[in-house]
């Protein structure tokens, strides 16, 4: 069976959903829809039809979703309406109530319904994932991530809460393999802007790891950093570069006892492991098709957009109220 393909939304994100879709086997890609036109240039040989209803009308089996988070209410109940299986761009919605409503639909639909957060593709974070599930780190303790850099002209809809920190809200709880159990966090507007570009949120998992992510719009330089530190160690991510590092403790005794004073663990050997790094784009794409064909379950499911859209906004209700937030399971 060939899927037939259509992508809503030729912007930042949606150029490059073309370009992967046109790699991915299995895949046909057959409309394109965008009120403002291909900017990018990335359409030809297929004409760019004005809306939703236009790819529904030619006759598409999935769709992705890349407009404005604003939009993707609208977008997405008429392609459930319509029986397509759809892609939403993260994050799924503007808040929790729009979010469950989508999720409902494909959920009533039988349709799969999938969320793009594509952290969960990076080579870095799967290798991740895995050693800590194989026992690497023994005991895990807590998870830091670091998602920093200039502001982007592109966004205008939303803070950095729900554009960036949302990723670090999945990937964290994915990586970990808990959910929220409570947050505390604080935010700063320091650009002008109507909505936050400074975040520090700290909180716990149910299995009682501790978690803390920095995000901001206003560093001179990307930082995107995942640190994991367990009782056998720290394993680092650089999700920019694909990269992933082991810091294990020493096993060897400090003889210097003014220093071993201070130091709760030694300094032991440091590994930067060798890994097959694919575009995290083009393994999102192989993923929803897979779910679409029956045959894998590895894309983010619309229920856990919903959950990460939760605890955004109990982030942004932490910051408004000066209290801790706490989650249900």
């Amino acid at each position: 069976m060939t899927i037939r393909l259509g992508i809503l939304g030729l912007g930042s994100m949606g150029r490059h959903h073309v370009r992967n879709a046109r790699a991915t086997e299995g895949v046909e890609l057959v409309a394109l829809a965008d009120l403002a036109g291909d900017r990018f240039g990335v359409a030809p040989p297929l004409e760019v039809l004005p809306g939703v209803e236009d790819l529904i009308a030619a006759g598409i089996d999935a769709a992705i979703v890349a407009v404005p988070t604003a939009f993707h209410e609208e977008a997405a109940l008429l392609l459930a309406e319509a029986g397509v299986h759809t892609l939403v761009e993260k994050p799924l919605s503007v808040s929790v109530e729009s979010g469950r409503r989508i999720a409902e639909a494909f959920e009533r639909a039988d349709l799969v319904g999938a969320v793009g957060y594509v952290e969960r593709c990076n080579p870095a974070l799967v290798e991740m994932r895995r050693r800590i599930a194989q026992g690497q780190l023994g005991e895990v303790y807590q998870i830091v991530t670091r998602r920093q850099s200039p502001f982007p002209a592109r966004i205008s809809d939303v803070g950095v809460v729900k554009d960036l920190a949302t990723h670090d809200v999945d990937l964290a709880s994915w990586v970990v393999g808990a959910p929220y159990e409570m947050m505390f966090a604080q935010v700063g507007y320091r650009s002008g802007r109507v909505h936050e570009d400074l975040l520090l949120a700290s909180g716990r998992f149910a299995n009682g790891v501790l978690v803390n992510h920095q995000v901001n719009w206003l560093t001179p330089y990307k930082d995107r950093t995942t640190i994991v530190i367990g009782e056998h160690g720290a394993l680092v991510a650089d999700t920019a570069m694909g990269d992933l590092s082991f810091y294990e403790n020493g096993s060897s005794p400090l003889q210097w006892e003014q220093i071993a004073a201070f130091r709760g663990v030694s300094e032991g050997t440091v590994t930067r492991y060798a890994l097959d790094k694919r575009e995290p784009l083009a393994v999102e794409h192989e993923h929803f098709r897979d779910a679409i064909l029956g045959r894998g379950g590895e894309h983010v499911s619309m229920a856990e957009g919903v959950r990460t859209l939760e605890v955004l906004e109990g982030i942004l209700e932490s910051a408004r109220t000066g209290q801790v937030i706490r989650f249900s399971e």
